[in-house]
């Protein structure tokens, strides 16, 4: 047998998993008990600390990045998985001592143990892989995936996102508003970025949080993490893919910030709802847990001729000797597939918002490829409707406090903005008329969505209910190319002479609490919609500068 001598390792340091008692350096070493059973034992250099054995036959070895691993024994049946009581986190000199010391594990527990050779093709923990591929390549086009985890992967990415104040500032306060759900418990953060949540998460009490990062913003989180030592002791960071790391404990609480435009797009839900299904314990929080997308029909002439515009550099028939025209109707078309992301006055709504609900707790992952949404409003003013105005939040469920996130029109404005699907053929609606339609995304594996819009209004006047004509418009976008109107809300100031109109009432569809598991769940109405304003009004607000 290859391993039939004892083999060792010298360590930078071992400490036991979640201990505020200081690491030590220590000699690992690989030995067979006179019954053939694997064994390892870690002796610290000090002579106080006693020494650590692993049984093999109970005991898992994870990568928590290049020099840091951590080894779980102490393994106990319940007849379906083996639960792991003690953890020692354990620190390499360099990556080849890590490697080496891997490598040595993994034969001695198959060859002592199992008596078999190592399994090719075998998955490996914490985003280590052989041959095989996990689910997640299998959705995702590697050139995308390569693009999302070098863009997450860059610290000005990240100071976008937390001098967003709105998205921080709410984590913050829903997490440290709720203590209770915190103090002494396991928290999981899903995708965890800087570290930041996983950091607001140890200030609440939290008895560990196990931080996964695939991105290589892993490595600037473990600084920030140990720049903060108090907290830190209690945070590991992982660097690997949800679905394919393996975490030696369940977790109380899983903490994400898994939201793209439009809370769908990037695709991160589908890992969030992964990591609930791997990780979290029976009953345990999600912070978020309850997301709704919000939708209303809009008119807003300045950014339909805005768009339109964009498409008359094609009519040029003389452009250097050459004809354009020829693509002009392809390029009006494709300047209208583009989501249109800004942040609007929300008295450009023409009637009060609906909302789709996803439970975060509840929905299976499938659920998330495609969502056809049924469309039905009541238009508040007549004009010509141009779309479609989208806008989500989310819902911290606390025991304590309830908080909810909003990226609504109207409201502080976040990185997210609001997302308007425009139609390239606007319809006319009168005051009281039914706007009906749907709104039908499909999920690809760019890590978005192709979106399909239909609005649809009754003709208004005489003979239109004995003919039942139908002036209907619909568009393909894709939301993975939207159009980035602008990077700061514009403002809209009311005339001196303009008195406020009367605001709207949400017509979100009402949430009961028994939809959730969570009894005490009050819905918060969305702040969606506002007064009114007409396109000759709008005009001379924009004629005065605005």
């Amino acid at each position: 047998m290859e391993n039939s001598k004892a083999q060792q390792f010298a360590l930078v340091s071992i400490s036991e998993l979640g201990s505020s008692s200081p690491s030590s350096p220590a000699v690992a070493r690989f030995s067979a008990a006179g019954n053939g059973v694997a064994e390892l034992r870690f002796q610290p250099e000090s002579e106080s600390a006693a020494p650590v054995n692993v049984d093999l036959q109970a005991a898992k070895l994870y990568k928590l990045g290049p020099l840091q691993s951590v080894c779980i024994s102490e393994g106990s049946d319940t007849g379906k998985e083996k639960l792991y009581s003690r953890g020692l986190t354990i620190q390499f000199k360099n990556e080849e001592e890590s490697g080496a010391f891997h490598h040595a594990f993994e034969q001695w527990e198959t060859e002592l143990v199992v008596e078999g050779s190592v399994s090719k093709g075998k998955c490996l923990p914490n985003g280590e892989l052989t041959s095989c591929k996990s689910k997640f390549d299998d959705k995702i086009e590697p050139s995308s995936a390569k693009m999302y985890f070098h863009y997450y992967g860059q610290l000005l990415h990240q100071q976008n996102m937390l001098q967003d104040y709105v998205r921080t500032g709410t984590y913050y306060a829903a997490v440290i508003e709720n203590r209770a759900d915190f103090t002494g418990r396991v928290v999981v953060d899903v995708g965890a970025g800087s570290g930041i949540l996983s950091l607001f998460a140890a200030q609440a009490g939290a008895k560990h949080v196990y931080a996964v990062e695939a991105s290589e913003m892993a490595e600037y989180a473990r600084k920030l993490i140990a720049g903060n030592p108090s907290l830190g002791q209690r945070i590991t960071v992982i660097k690997g893919k949800v679905e394919e790391v393996e975490l030696p404990e369940k977790a109380d609480i899983l903490i994400s910030e898994p939201m793209g435009t439009l809370l769908i797009n990037e695709r991160m839900l589908e890992t969030y709802v992964i990591a609930r299904d791997r990780f979290l314990q029976p009953n345990g929080k999600m912070f978020p847990g309850v997301g709704r997308i919000h939708m209303a029909p809009f008119s807003d002439e300045y950014l339909f001729v805005e768009i339109a515009n964009k498409a008359l550099f094609w009519q040029q028939q003389n452009y250097y000797g050459v004809d354009l025209t020829p693509l002009y109707g392809s390029a009006f078309e494709g300047y209208f597939s583009q989501p249109v992301v800004d942040a609007f006055d929300p008295r450009l709504l023409v009637s009060p918002s609906m909302s789709h609900v996803i439970d975060f707790s509840k929905i299976k992952e499938e659920d998330l490829y495609e969502f056809d949404i049924p469309l039905r409003f009541v238009a508040s003013v007549g004009t010509r409707v141009h779309g479609l105005a989208c806008w989500f939040d989310v819902l911290f469920g606390g025991s304590t406090v309830q908080r909810w996130l909003t990226t609504a029109p109207g409201s502080p404005t976040t990185h997210w903005y609001q997302l308007r699907c425009v139609l390239s053929q606007p319809i006319y609606v009168m005051a009281g008329q039914e706007i009906t339609g749907r709104l039908h995304m499909i999920a690809h594996n760019a890590q978005s969505y192709t979106i399909y819009l239909t609005l649809s209004a009754k003709m208004w006047g005489p003979g239109a209910e004995q003919g039942g004509i139908i002036q209907s418009s619909s568009c393909k976008l894709d939301l993975k190319e939207p159009y980035y109107r602008m990077s700061q809300p514009q403002p809209y100031v009311m005339a001196q002479d303009q008195q406020p109109h009367q605001q709207l009432h949400s017509q979100d569809v009402p949430i009961d609490s028994q939809d959730f598991e969570d009894p005490d769940f009050i819905p918060q109405p969305s702040p969606s919609s506002g007064p009114k304003i007409t396109l000759a009004e709008f005009a001379k607000y924009k004629s005065s500068g605005l």
